[in-house]
């Protein structure tokens, strides 16, 4: 499925000009304020057998039940370090919500529409189908999520 400029119009629309940001190796990443639930400190993970690689394992969230999915994995990156321990961004998408494991959590930002763009050529091809664009920020670029299509596991399957 194509994007279309059309469609990233409609999306910026829906969403707030704020941003929740996290690190995920050397990447920045942001994503809409208004669909992130919460941010957690590494919880206790139930294995999933047979799951994809990608699904770290199940969390229980008060009694909600939320998979919990390894960014590194989902973006094909090296393994997070041992001294480094995990984060969980509890994100909402139409299916419930779900937990990226990610390395760092950064600040709320406000960013103008009028910077989005679409994702530059050279970005990692896995990041690439996952991300709807970019912020170009005065220090760094900020790669806007899409937690639809993050979710989506088919997604990559064959790269």
């Amino acid at each position: 499925m194509a994007i279309t400029s059309t469609n990233t119009a409609q999306e910026l629309e829906r969403s707030s000009n704020q941003l929740s940001t996290f690190f995920v190796a050397d990447l920045f990443f942001g994503v809409d304020v208004l669909q992130v639930q919460e941010v957690l400190k590494l919880q206790p993970m139930t294995p999933v057998p047979q799951a994809p690689e990608v699904i770290e394992g199940l969390i229980n969230l008060r009694g909600q039940i939320v998979t919990a999915i390894d960014m590194r994995r989902r973006l094909k990156l090296p393994s997070r370090p041992a001294e480094l321990s995990a984060m969980n961004i509890v994100v909402t998408a139409s299916d419930g919500a779900v937990s990226l494991l990610v390395d760092e959590i950064g600040d709320v930002i406000h960013v103008d529409a009028s910077s989005f763009e679409f994702p530059p050529a050279n970005l990692n091809p896995v990041a690439k189908q996952i991300v709807r664009g970019v912020h170009k920020l005065k220090d760094q670029l900020l790669l806007v999520l899409d937690t639809e299509r993050t979710v989506d596991l088919s997604l990559g399957k064959s790269s």
